[in-house]
């Protein structure tokens, strides 16, 4: 359909339907809308549409949806033309933020699940997700083409999940296209409409935003009431700024300018907008003479998991910190602080949601930027209760307040839900026992499978949790968290010394029952990496003064006497005296280089 000729104020909110797809990650979420975009003609067949949404590069690498991403749709039901919003959304649940976000610009929503894998941790979180907001659930199954599917199973484990009867559970392949047609006349008749008024003033929910070098920011934009139209004076409620409308229109599926946007539709605006940061997510615009009040907004994404991000030549500082800007302009959710260490140098300190998420950037910096970075190991934020009652916030080891003044530290703690094949149960027991897990709930999901809830420190999950939780399942279980509260532990701060001095970045935080043990294997695994030097380089964990382990790295003997022909023994013994003294002075004023390699070791820990 050409979007030129289409009339857009013919689609009253009645003929409007905003929905998404949710599901757990790898479920086939980009492959349906590539068959929804090409069944009602957005994109055409013959080109090879695969995963056309993932627009990024490590999207495309890795087969995984990061950033949610919005297409209109027309299409014809029973003689009417309907306009039809479809959001894409991650299924990670590093990502589960832009789910929640997008699920605020809906009136309904797919939920996708796999006919040979069945309900996984993240289908339930973002079920229950919709099902707080409202938003009618469409239950789908796909890929029901495959040799081990088994329909009837799944169907059987979302009635006892969810309660969701099987007569209204779509069958589908995304794949080959078998019923595609059937999930697009589902959306039409079991979504509700928007509820908006054209009469009303403008009103419209900011749901998404990114950076555009050419044109500024670009919003995206729900229409809750009235309209706006190119040459509109608008204001940003959060903070009160008044922008001229210069461009607006649908993405079908690449941004398509339109004169007006109507009650109920989702398109973008540009207004001159200079960063992301005046475009706050969650906010409300409206009419400059027509003020409305603010819609309740989200709440803001909050980190989770915590590094230092630096350069390996100290020369490329500048590009590092051109390169996170641009970055952080499309994803306003990563937290970015200036910081300087001994070891290291200048970089950045980064809140991230999640490894996944932090592994993605790492990724994008290295690849979209060409830069060769090291990153320090991941940590979480803390809380510290000095003696004097005072409360601070620490996310680096380097900065954790002396001994002698804490009086409490708190940990973030998360519910951790696990669905896991039951011959793999024994396995996962151990290991979330092993990560200090408390074991909250165990329940049957059907005859194969089990849900285990469990509540946890979150900084035990943060290096290699998931990796340990898919070897000990081999990759059958799922799973899926939530942050809940802050709780008492028993922490250390373990330094790691080279040569009597502290290295910073390889400062970790455990808890006191685990010190012992992971300064053992981390003194160890250092001595493999570490390069002989020419001095001895002594590698010791500490615990304040305390001395927990120890590890050396010979030095390299160079022969000093190799020229020293004949003559008295003296003469031998006075070069080997000589060497001796020059190794010493080294060892006290030479610097030990760090090989990229050692700060792994800390991410790598058994």
């Amino acid at each position: 359909m050409d979007i030129k000729n289409v009339n857009l104020e013919e689609f009253t909110p009645d003929r409007i339907r905003n929905f998404s797809i949710i599901a757990h990650i790898d479920h086939g979420k980009s492959t349906l809308a590539d068959r929804l975009l090409e069944t009602t003609g957005t994109i055409s067949k013959r080109a090879k549409n695969e995963q056309f949404l993932d627009k990024l590069q490590v999207e495309k690498e890795r087969g995984i949806t990061v950033k949610a991403q919005t297409a209109s749709l027309f299409y014809e039901h029973k003689g009417v033309t309907y306009l039809l919003n479809l959001i894409d959304t991650p299924g990670h649940v590093d990502f589960s933020y832009e789910v929640s976000r997008s699920l605020y610009a809906c009136q309904g929503a797919l939920l996708l699940v796999d006919a040979a894998q069945g309900i996984q941790a993240q289908t339930m979180a973002n079920f229950y997700l919709a099902f707080e907001q409202n938003i009618t659930i469409i239950p789908v199954i796909n890929k029901i083409d495959m040799i081990n599917a088994d329909p009837e199973r799944i169907m059987g484990e979302m009635e006892h999940a969810f309660d969701i009867k099987k007569k209204d559970v779509l069958l589908i392949s995304a794949k080959t296209g078998l019923n595609i047609e059937n999930t697009l006349a589902a959306i039409i008749e079991r979504t509700q409409p928007p509820t908006g008024s054209k009469k009303k003033p403008f009103k419209a929910l900011l749901f998404d935003s990114w950076f555009d070098e050419y044109r500024g920011v670009i919003c995206l934009l729900e229409i809750i009431d009235g309209t706006v139209e190119k040459g509109d004076k608008i204001v940003a409620a959060h903070t009160g700024r008044g922008y001229e409308v210069l461009d607006i229109g649908l993405m079908y599926p690449e941004p398509t300018p339109t004169d007006v946007l109507y009650t109920g539709q989702v398109g973008y605006i540009i207004a001159g907008m200079k960063t992301v940061k005046e475009a706050r997510v969650g906010d409300t615009l409206y009419h400059a003479k027509y003020p409305v009040k603010p819609l309740p907004g989200f709440k803001p994404a909050k980190s989770m998991v915590f590094a230092g991000v630096y350069p390996v030549e100290s020369s490329n500082y500048e590009n590092l910190k051109d390169a996170i800007e641009k970055l952080t302009l499309n994803d306003p959710s990563v937290h970015v602080e200036k910081e300087s260490s001994t070891a290291l140098g200048f970089g950045f300190r980064c809140g991230f949601l999640g490894l996944l998420h932090m592994d993605v950037f790492k990724q994008r910096l290295e690849q979209e930027y060409d830069l060769t970075i090291i990153t320090t190991a991941p940590t979480v934020l803390y809380k510290v209760v000095l003696t004097n009652g005072k409360e601070v916030s620490v996310e680096n080891p380097s900065k954790f307040p002396d001994v002698v003044k804490i009086q409490t530290i708190l940990e973030p703690i998360i519910n951790a839900t696990i669905i896991t094949p039951k011959e793999y149960l024994g396995a996962i027991l151990k290991l979330c026992q092993d990560r200090r897990g408390e074991q909250q709930d165990m329940s049957y999901l059907d005859e194969s499978r089990i849900i285990l809830t469990y509540r946890m420190p979150l900084n035990e999950t943060v290096i290699d949790f998931y990796d340990k939780l898919k070897s000990s399942s081999a990759g059958y279980a799922s799973f899926d968290y939530e942050e809940t509260e802050y709780a008492p532990a028993d922490l250390v701060r373990m330094n790691i010394l080279l040569n009597g001095k502290p290295v910073d970045a390889l400062s970790v935080i455990v808890h006191k029952d685990k010190a012992y043990y992971l300064g053992r294997e981390l003194t160890k695994k250092l001595r493999k990496v570490i390069h002989r030097q020419m001095f001895e380089v002594a590698i010791q964990a500490a615990i304040g003064a305390k001395i927990i382990a120890r590890e050396s790295v010979s030095a390299i003997r160079k022969d000093v006497t190799a020229k020293c022909y004949g003559g008295d023994i003296t003469r031998k013994r006075k070069l080997l005296e000589k060497q001796k003294a020059g190794k010493k002075k080294m060892k006290q004023v030479g610097n030990v280089e760090l090989p990229q390699e050692a700060f792994l070791t800390i991410l790598k820990t058994d």
